[in-house]
């Protein structure tokens, strides 16, 4: 396997994220979301920590920071194991959906992206818009709507163990405080330029 370009490092953060061949759709009912949902259990767990995930229609993003532990793995290429585990995420989904609609060839638009997140403010407002898309995509008109993410985990209410529940209160405190966090940049539509001027090279 190729190395990437950018490396994963224990103990960082990353924006991964990937959309469908010819931006068309790669979840077409329910069960297709919570089948990717339950390889997100089985691939990636092992080696990332899931902050905040959100599947749309069209892709998906998903704020992962690489487990600070490397006894999770045999070899010191760590980021050899983490793209190894998106690979098996992608080609496992990418099977059971050709399989279920008869269908054949690439789903995805090429390998998986990722980007190393920065700064605290950086993250928090990534969290933020991607449990906003389904909102700000049309899809529903509050966040709580949208059951394939992890706000709910986010605000307390749902159970499951795609979330870090101590990163949410030692950010923000409170569910509450989160949810009003979000409330307000679906609000405003506002972000820091930064976070604006990254996210708008993702949309292109």
């Amino acid at each position: 396997m190729a190395r990437r370009t950018i490396p994963f490092v224990p103990s960082v953060s990353y924006h991964l994220y990937n959309r469908g061949n010819n931006r068309q759709r790669i979840f077409f009912e329910d069960e297709n979301y919570l089948y990717f949902i339950a390889g997100i259990r089985r691939y990636l767990l092992p080696v990332v920590e899931i902050l905040a995930y959100c599947l749309m229609p069209t892709h998906y993003h998903l704020l992962v920071r690489v487990k600070p532990d490397a006894s999770w793995q045999q070899s010191s290429d760590i980021s050899g194991e983490v793209s190894k585990a998106m690979m098996r995420l992608a080609v496992s989904y990418t099977k059971a959906i050709n399989k279920r609609f008869d269908r054949v060839g690439a789903l995805f638009q090429g390998p998986f992206q990722s980007r190393p997140v920065k700064s605290t403010s950086y993250l928090l407002n990534l969290c933020r818009y991607i449990h906003a898309n389904p909102v700000k995509d049309g899809l529903v008109a509050d966040p709580a709507d949208w059951p394939f993410s992890n706000y709910l985990e986010w605000i307390g209410a749902r159970d499951g163990r795609l979330v870090d529940r101590e990163f949410v209160t030692g950010q923000f405190g409170s569910s509450p405080n989160y949810r009003a966090f979000v409330l307000a940049y679906l609000r405003s539509r506002r972000l820091p330029d930064d976070v604006r001027i990254y996210l708008q090279g993702l949309e292109t």
